[in-house]
């Protein structure tokens, strides 16, 4: 089936800017286009949108999203290369996650400190710990 750029868009839950800026960049290389230059989307095109976005969340940028892609179109024979690339990714990932949960401690222990502070009506009841609280 064949979506146009509004229902690509609206589909891959990314804007039809965004949508035109990945296929400047050569990140969608495969789109048709009708004879009045109108794109037609597939549903393998909007798998590809997918995958960039995944690929861009991880932080990866997008030179290298774009290698990528031209990973992809050299078939069978990036194959290895590919994992490797997805392997890397996961453990940018994997980081990301550890950093945010160190930041999630942090957050509870705030959270924490001020719903006790406004249940007691002040902060001076951690004073007794503000060996705790002035490392924090």
């Amino acid at each position: 089936m064949g979506y146009s750029i509004g229902g690509a868009s609206q589909k891959a839950g990314i804007s039809a800017s965004t949508i035109r800026y990945y296929e400047k960049e050569g990140l969608l290389p495969s789109i048709k286009r009708d004879k009045n230059g109108i794109r037609s989307f597939t549903d393998e095109d909007l798998q590809s949108l997918k995958i960039i976005e995944c690929l861009k969340a991880t932080g990866m940028p997008i030179k290298d999203i774009q290698k990528f892609i031209n990973l992809c179109a050299d078939g069978d024979n990036s194959l290895q290369e590919r994992y490797e690339l997805f392997l890397d990714r996961k453990a940018v990932v994997q980081k990301q996650i550890s950093e945010l949960k160190e930041v999630e401690k942090m957050i509870d222990f705030k959270c924490w400190y001020y719903k006790t502070a406004i249940e007691a009506g002040t902060e001076k009841i951690h004073a007794n710990k503000s060996k705790i609280i002035s490392t924090v």
